[in-house]
């Protein structure tokens, strides 16, 4: 595999965890009453970026396999997890 490879896989690994992200944070803004906010929403999708990575990687060396459903319930619950935990 070549190095233009590797950052294919690396980046189609990483893509379900970028797009939770950026949707968690995007359709709690507009769910969430208007009031001030702890952290920016860059802030926001970069902390539950690297959650969901963190739960990719730990499955991924936990099942040997990428793409199991219970990767993805995992990333779904982990990340939801954290984005509560940031809009308290």
């Amino acid at each position: 595999m070549g190095p233009l490879d590797a950052l294919y896989h690396a980046v189609n690994f990483m893509a379900p965890a970028a797009a939770l992200a950026v949707l968690l944070v995007l359709g709690g803004r507009l769910i969430r009453s208007k009031g001030a906010l702890a952290l920016s929403w860059r802030a926001q999708v970069a902390i539950n970026f690297a959650v969901g990575v963190a739960v990719l990687v730990a499955a991924l060396a936990w099942t040997g396999q990428d793409g199991r459903m219970l990767t993805y319930a995992a990333l779904v619950l982990a990340c939801a997890a954290s984005q509560a935990w940031l809009t308290r």
